[in-house]
């Protein structure tokens, strides 16, 4: 890849030319995403000739602009969010062993003999940003509500991090089914069991559905039933916080939103792509 000297200014993509790499990132709805302002950034702070733009695409298009995509020589890379982090491997040529495990890609990479591999990192990310805050898991009961994509990742990733007990709620019973039994092979160790949404006894809740995106929302879980103390964690990052966080925070608990989750994945899915960890941001 072509690199310049880095810009002084921060958050802007560099001067579009016909050099420029290209890379998107795919969803619907698309306008309560951060990644293009912390990729093109990250861009900016290394000095590459690259910028990532967002791409609204419902699930009925999805193929199409895959196949499209396809033809395009200056892209290097997709990101990939709600609600196609599932739908999108049957059309990749190889994932990673993380992607395969957790069953849904928020990554694709195109290789140089033009073949895609994907991989996850929302889980990576999500830990990441629990840590970065003073927040450990290890040893922790944790309810997770939504089993697609996020949920997968985010689910996963806790395992890894040493929780003990974690229960799966989703509308979608077949779906939380087929993740439990993914954990119970990966993860034998962790007590892992599937039923509502109801918040007590559990040290750590997560919201890893969209509701809360919208005003008229329902809450995913009564933040009334949620025990003092606890920590609450919501992967949506528009509004940046959620009416959940707001009404688990006024009751004495811990939180951490949406942003945290992009920026503790953005270094990782960096790499991914082969570029080097970005310097710090200008204070």
């Amino acid at each position: 890849m072509d690199v310049i000297a880095p810009p002084h200014t921060p958050g802007l993509p560099l001067p579009l030319s016909g050099e420029t790499r290209l890379y998107a990132i795919i969803g619907d709805p698309i306008a309560q995403v951060g990644s293009p302002g912390f990729f093109n950034a990250a861009f900016h702070r290394l000095g590459v000739k690259a910028v990532l733009i967002p791409v609204q695409v419902p699930a009925g298009g999805l193929e199409a602009l895959l196949r499209g995509l396809r033809a395009v020589r200056n892209l290097d890379g997709i990101v990939v969010t709600i609600p196609h982090k599932i739908a999108v491997m049957p059309f990749l040529d190889r994932i990673e062993p993380n992607g395969c495990r957790v069953g849904a890609v928020n990554a694709i990479r195109v290789e140089k003999n033009g073949s895609w591999c994907g991989d996850n990192f929302d889980g990576v990310g999500c830990v990441r940003g629990l840590e970065k805050g003073g927040h450990r898991l290890s040893g922790r009961d944790v309810l997770i509500i939504g089993a697609g994509g996020a949920g997968r990742a985010v689910t996963h990733a806790f395992a890894d991090a040493g929780i003990t007990r974690v229960r799966l709620c989703d509308v979608d019973e077949a779906r939380r089914d087929e993740l439990a039994a993914s954990l119970r092979t990966h993860h034998p160790a962790l007590q892992v069991e599937t039923g509502l949404a109801e918040p007590e006894g559990f040290e750590v809740i997560v919201n890893c559905t969209p509701l809360g995106m919208r005003a008229d929302d329902p809450l995913p879980v009564d933040p009334t039933r949620i025990t003092r103390g606890s920590l609450v964690v919501d992967v949506i990052l528009k509004p940046p916080v959620s009416r959940l966080l707001e009404e688990a925070k006024a009751r004495g608990c811990a939180t951490q939103a949406g942003r945290a989750m992009v920026e503790g994945q953005v270094e990782a899915v960096l790499g991914f792509y082969g570029f080097p960890a970005p310097p710090p941001a200008p204070a």
